[in-house]
């Protein structure tokens, strides 16, 4: 019998700091980039017309994870989640269970920690406003995460106003339209991605736009010529081009790969992050395991510290 914690979302959340989930994100890239981190592709199945599920693997730090996620974006309409979603972590040496981790959480932390990754790496030097279209979980630690990295003023669009207003309350931003949003220096989009909330008029010069929202097929929050007219640059090209914002320029312009840079090469020194200043940036985050992973051992850490208190279970 093998006696494992189960830790929950209420915890990891409460113990987990934006910047450390900065961090830990920014560590992941590079690792993955450096071919430290194993990823298998990410598996859907699915679940028409309701959702999706996706199994996630991925190995590193002595660990491997396997994540069991969902995207069902009609659950807002009747209260629950969009996503649910469980971490099974194992011992890579032995492949013993270590422990069983709240998906929801993770996914949450280590979204809004790319956006702020991303806006660190790729905003032209002196940006200050951010622009924050989608205000649910992930929005709300995007917002979390962007101010922890210097993003102090900001507006929060959303088509219900309430959740707008919370997370502007909670950040120190305002409430504003999507057009406001976007007049941002760093817009980030974390909407369904049904449909497009931004076009090539709306991009100006020298912002960076954040896309997280489109991790799936089908799915896109900005017009196929709004990315073409930008700077790209994506967490996995793989992943980005076969479901993600880059996906409609693929199949319906020809976008070839070598227009795109990792966001992992940019971290680790090793390719150019903007041209100019003048220059429109997008960065296309479908959603990696091995972020996953790094805040799996951040949270492992906090446990064993005592700093967050989990349940256990026999296996």
């Amino acid at each position: 019998m093998t006696t494992i914690p189960v830790i929950g979302h209420d915890a990891i959340l409460s113990a987990v700091s934006p910047e450390r989930a900065i961090q830990r994100v920014t560590d992941a890239f590079v690792a993955h980039h450096r071919g430290a981190w194993k990823m298998p592709a990410k598996v859907y199945l699915d679940a028409a017309p309701h959702g999706d599920f996706r199994a996630m693997p991925a190995m590193g730090e002595g660990l491997a994870i396997l994540k069991w996620v969902t995207s069902f974006p009609g659950n807002s309409s009747v209260g629950r989640p969009v996503v649910y979603g469980t971490i099974l972590v194992s011992d890579a040496g032995t492949g013993e269970p270590v422990a069983l981790v709240d998906g929801r959480a993770v996914t949450a932390l280590r979204t809004g920690a790319a956006a702020a990754v991303a806006a660190r790496a790729l905003a032209r030097d002196g940006a200050a406003s951010a622009g924050l279209i989608g205000c649910g979980l992930h929005g709300r630690w995007a917002a979390l995460c962007l101010t922890a990295v210097g993003y102090r003023s900001g507006i929060c669009a959303d088509l219900d106003p309430g959740a707008a207003q919370r997370v502007a309350d909670e950040v120190g931003w305002n409430v504003g339209a999507r057009q406001e949003a976007v007049e941002c220096d760093v817009v980030t989009l974390v909407t369904p991605g049904t449909e497009a909330v931004i076009g090539p008029g709306d991009l100006q010069p020298g912002t960076h736009v954040n896309a997280l929202g489109a991790d799936g097929s089908g799915k896109a929050e900005m017009a196929i010529d709004a990315v073409i007219a930008c700077e790209l640059f994506c967490d996995e090209w793989a992943q980005a081009s076969h479901g993600g914002e880059l996906t409609g320029a693929v199949e319906k312009r020809g976008l070839q790969r070598d227009r795109v840079t990792d966001l992992g090469a940019v971290l680790a020194g090793e390719a150019q992050g903007r041209s100019s200043d003048d220059a429109v940036t997008l960065f296309d985050s479908t959603g990696l395991a091995i972020q996953d992973l790094a805040l799996v051992i951040e949270v492992l850490e906090l446990s064993r510290s005592g700093a967050i208190e989990a349940a256990e279970v026999d296996l």
